[in-house]
């Protein structure tokens, strides 16, 4: 009886240390940017805000050039996943369904895309930039960040269109749909998601990314919220319930989407693992 309730009891507590233990610093964040100053330089930490103060989040909004931050971001981000849910739909396509030469060879080079640090080719991304003339637009940022996501993109939803029946495809075509119709008809409700689950994890992907904006667009007009939460200094050190805020701000949009997307993104993660 013991060993039977020890053992439905560890899971549990595991689980809860470690969801403690990756909340905790989402719940600082946010609550150092409720905390008046003081609270948040004294030598004995106060866990609980008691006088709550959005003063940071004024610190934080009141940089220059703000909203062209954040318009660059949603810019870059919102067509980075769409054209890489474009170009993904296709090629996810071709490699569930069509049988090629070198298609094995395909899925590899995707994978090793996948797993390799983009920070390495940041000199290499640089000068194909500055040959190109395209320093400091937005549009080489789209391009590769739309790159970096595609990967992952083609691999999820490759598993997704081969766990459809063919068989399903095959009547609509004998109704008389062509292919393409077929496949929007379809197979592509079907994907739903795997879309969320592709979308959400390149928008996270996009939103955090900071390598290649901070070396590619010097000028201001041009960068993005992750160079906006370096700003955030005085002659006297860090402001840390600035950043703190900027840190809250700059969550809240993934916070949001995690939340309206999650069911079908944690089915679309687990069912686009096993399948194909």
């Amino acid at each position: 009886m013991k060993r039977s309730l020890f053992g439905r009891l560890w899971p549990n507590a595991t689980a809860v240390v470690l969801f403690a233990g990756f909340v905790f610093p989402v719940y600082w964040m946010f609550a150092t940017a409720l905390k008046p100053t003081g609270d948040i330089l004294s030598e004995d930490p106060v866990w609980f805000p008691t006088d709550i103060t959005f003063e940071h989040f004024g610190t934080a909004t009141d940089v220059d050039h703000f909203w062209t931050y954040v318009t660059n971001s949603l810019t870059v981000t919102a067509l980075a996943v769409l054209f890489a849910l474009v170009i993904a739909l296709a090629g996810s396509f071709a490699l569930a369904r069509m049988r090629f030469r070198g298609r094995r060879g395909f899925v590899i080079g995707f994978m090793l895309a996948q797993m390799a640090p983009w920070e390495v080719m940041v000199i290499a991304i640089y000068m194909i930039v500055r040959d190109g003339s395209m320093l400091n637009s937005l549009v080489p940022l789209t391009l590769f960040y739309m790159m970096m996501i595609l990967p992952f993109t083609i691999l999820t939803l490759r598993g997704f269109v081969a766990a459809v029946p063919k068989e399903l495809e095959e009547s609509a075509m004998v109704d008389g749909c062509t292919r393409a119709q077929a496949f929007r008809r379809i197979i592509l409700p079907l994907l739903a998601p795997g879309l969320m689950a592709t979308s959400l994890f390149g928008f996270i992907t996009a939103w955090n990314e900071f390598a290649l904006v901070l070396v590619l667009n010097k000028d201001t007009g041009a960068q993005t919220l992750p160079l906006w939460l370096s700003s955030f200094q005085t002659q006297f050190g860090d402001d840390w319930g600035a950043t703190m805020a900027a840190s809250s701000l700059f969550a809240v949009p993934i916070l949001i989407l995690f939340v309206f997307l999650q069911r079908k993104a944690v089915s679309g993660l687990t069912a686009g693992a096993v399948k194909g």
